[in-house]
This record gives C-alpha cells, structure tokens and sequence, in this order.
C-alpha cells in the first residue's frame, strides 16, 4: 500500500523520513512519480490540481496538509465516500496563537507609534492602553480560536468569541449565529479571524461588519483572504474607522505587485506564515489516520463534505 504526496510547498523527504519512522511498511510517493495508481490508498495532499484524487480508484483516505480543507473540496471530481481529513497538529495551533498574539499585543502597545517617532527621532510617551478594558474578539471558536482566546484570556484582555453553533468556554463571552454577530462585534477592539472557510463564512469581514467594531479597532486575518472583502477593509483604513489591520491571507496569493495593500501606512502584511506544518509534529496524525483507516475505523478530525469543515 501506498501513500502519495501532493505539495509544491512541502517537504516531501521530511515528510517520507517522519512516516518511515512511524509506519515502516509504507511507501511514499511523491506526485508525478505516482506509479500504479490501484496500489495508492492514501493521499497527503497541500491543493491537489481539480481531478488528479479521481484517478486512484483504491483510494482509501484524503489527508490535507494543513488545518484548512477548502483546498480539496474546490475540486468537483472529488472521489465520492472518500473520508477527507483535517490536520489538527498542536504544534500549528501554538504557531497560530503566537502569530495573532505577536499582532495584537503590537496594535495594544502602540508599536507602529514608536517605531514612527524612532524613525523620527522623537522621544514622546503615549498612555498605555488598559488591558482589562480592551475587547479582544476571536471569530471561530475551534481548535484555534480556542487556544488563541484562552491565551488572550490569560494576559488578561476581556475576551469575547463568535462560533456559528453556541459554545462554552470558561471566562471568556461567547456569542454564536447571525443574531450574536453585530453584539460580539460591538465590545470588539482587536478582531482575531480564525475562521474555516466555508460558502456561510465566505465575506463575512465586511463593510457592515466593520462598521460595526468601535471606532479605531484593529483587524487580523490569519485564517483564509476569502473572508474579508479587501476593498471594504481599505476603506475602513481610509476612512479612519480602523486603526489598522495585520493580514497573512489575501484573496490571491502571492499577493500582487501593486496591490494597495503592500504599502498601506497601516496595514503589516505577512506572505501567509502564521502557522506552518511542522512533519516532525504533524507525521504521527498521518500516521495514526492510517492505522484508523486500516483497522476500519474513521480518521481523526474528519470533515463534513456538507459544512466544509
């Protein structure tokens, strides 16, 4: 039985070197080097080209790369009954809370201020903010969010989350579905978008939705460009009703040359490297997958085709 790797931006030897160590009985190919496609049950795939998964027919198990599964279901001849899994790694989840805690906290402390008045040689002391009054607001409330809120939570921001079904979570406010989104977004000073991407979630940072933040909030999506609409973003920035915005998503990737988002005074733009698949961390999920799907049981972190997630 084989698996076969599908990535232009992955390590394929890391990745075949992690999963000898764990599953010795394995091969690992690596597209286009495929060879007979009825002895490939698995696929490790990072935006597999539309159709290519249809040509293995003994195809037993879709594992994405990343966290994220738009990816795979933009592809229409999808094989029907395959289970397709997400990568849950908590080794990706820390890389995420320490990107947007990194962004937040250098909205919350003013630091593109002094990095102006550096370059300025100008020595001027501004307040700081008031930490337990600053509403920090995470928009997902999954194996993400969850992690980014309660660490939001624990240097003491007054943190909030908005999921599409109602959730839990010790000390921090929860708001959920159409009715819970315009209140969660009223208290929300720094909105955190940790969304999956779904048809519901697609253009949900809107002009409606940021108007809706109070005047000077500050934006970060790390989690898919599909979810913010970017003109409406950029004429909240100019305008003034946003303070500013830290973006590693984008509706095309690579972001284009000229794009007004390259040289926004307040926009910081990161070539999407908020949390990066670790094989050393992330190789025994696969692994685990494998042997699920072999002794018949269903994969960790399965996703519903319907919902997208």
């Amino acid at each position: 039985m084989a698996l076969l790797f599908v990535s232009d931006s992955d390590d394929p030897a890391a990745w075949r070197r992690e999963l000898a160590a764990l599953l010795p009985d394995l091969e690992v190919r690596v597209w286009p080097e495929a060879g007979a496609a009825e002895d490939v049950r698995y696929a490790l795939v990072w935006k597999p080209e539309p159709g290519l998964l249809a040509g293995f027919p003994k195809l037993e198990l879709i594992q994405s790369l990343g966290m994220g599964v738009d990816h795979i279901f933009l592809d229409q001849a999808l094989p029907a009954g395959v289970p397709v899994a997400r990568l849950v790694d908590p080794n990706m989840v820390g890389q995420m809370s320490e990107y947007v805690l990194l962004a937040a906290l250098r909205a919350h402390r003013l630091a593109d201020r002094y990095d102006a008045q550096q370059r300025e040689h100008r020595w001027r002391r501004h307040s700081i903010p008031d930490t337990e009054r600053t509403g920090v607001g995470v928009m997902g409330l999954g194996a993400l969010g969850r992690d980014a809120a309660e660490k939001f939570r624990a240097l003491g921001f007054r943190t909030r989350g908005w999921s599409r079904s109602a959730k839990r979570i010790e000390g921090i406010d929860t708001f959920h579905g159409p009715e819970g989104l315009e209140p969660f977004l009223a208290g929300t000073d720094i909105l955190v978008c940790l969304l999956p991407f779904t048809p519901e979630t697609e253009n949900i940072v809107n002009a409606g939705t940021l108007a809706a933040l109070p005047r000077g909030a500050h934006v970060i999506n790390s989690a898919r460009g599909g979810l913010v609409v970017e003109e409406d973003l950029l004429a909240a920035l100019d305008e003034g009703h946003l303070g500013g915005a830290t973006l590693d998503v984008f509706r095309r990737e690579p972001l284009p040359k000229g794009h007004p988002l390259w040289g926004h005074p307040k926009v910081h733009v990161t070539p999407h490297v908020a949390a990066l698949t670790n094989p050393r961390t992330a190789a025994a999920e696969v692994a685990d997958n494998i042997r699920r799907i072999r002794a018949g049981k269903p994969p960790l972190n399965l996703v519903d085709p319907k919902r997208g997630y």
